[in-house]
């Protein structure tokens, strides 16, 4: 089974395609605000390279946020077009599990990302991935209580956040990834929607 996986939930565009349990290629970039118009080339890169046409896909694995909202919405629209257009399997996950999946530490993870405001997304997962706390929009000061309750743990970021400042940082192993949730189960390519996790600034403009 070939796979195809997209994450633009942040400035960075992390792509890869994995075939039979094996790393056929991958993206890791930064383009910051250029993202959006750089996605589709470097993917038509990818598959050239491998010599292969999105038809070749069997499945595709998307995340669909938290982090940036116009960054989600490229990778969902694009994944969703894929899946729709050439009748694709698709399935997504979050950022934050895609960060704790990457990561081999022993203690405890908290992959991270900055909200601004003292907010963050994050989540904790116990050292075999098992979720603790949910991927969820929350207060620092919030955060820190639930941290707490752990003795030993790490945060996964690749944000500058005073509140912390022993952080890993992180880059996705796309492979391990890829692996993990390749048997999750399929969703309808119409069903599939950006999780911001919460308002948008427009949204919360109205409110």
């Amino acid at each position: 089974m070939r796979c195809l996986y997209i994450d633009t939930s942040s400035s960075f565009l992390y792509a890869g395609i994995v075939n039979e349990g094996k790393l056929e290629a991958e993206i890791k970039k930064e383009y910051g605000h250029k993202l959006s118009e750089m996605t589709w080339p470097e993917m038509a890169t990818m598959f050239e390279n491998c010599k292969i046409t999105a038809k070749d896909i069997n499945k595709i694995i998307v995340v669909n946020g938290p982090g940036s909202f116009t960054g989600i919405r490229i990778g969902i629209t694009i994944a969703k077009v894929y899946a729709w257009s050439l009748n694709i399997p698709i399935t997504t996950i979050t950022s934050l599990e895609a960060m704790a999946i990457s990561s081999d530490i022993k203690s405890y993870k908290v992959p991270m990302i900055d909200a601004r405001r003292k907010y963050v997304f994050a989540a904790i997962y116990d050292q075999n991935n098992k979720e603790i706390l949910k991927p969820s929009y929350l207060k620092i000061e919030d955060l820190n209580k639930e941290l707490e309750k752990i003795e030993e743990y790490s945060i996964i970021t690749n944000d500058k956040i005073k509140e912390y400042e022993q952080t890993i940082s992180y880059s996705p192993d796309i492979l391990k990834i890829v692996n993990t949730f390749k048997d999750k189960k399929e969703i309808s390519p119409h069903a599939i929607n950006p999780d911001y996790l919460k308002l948008t600034e427009a949204e919360e403009s109205k409110m």
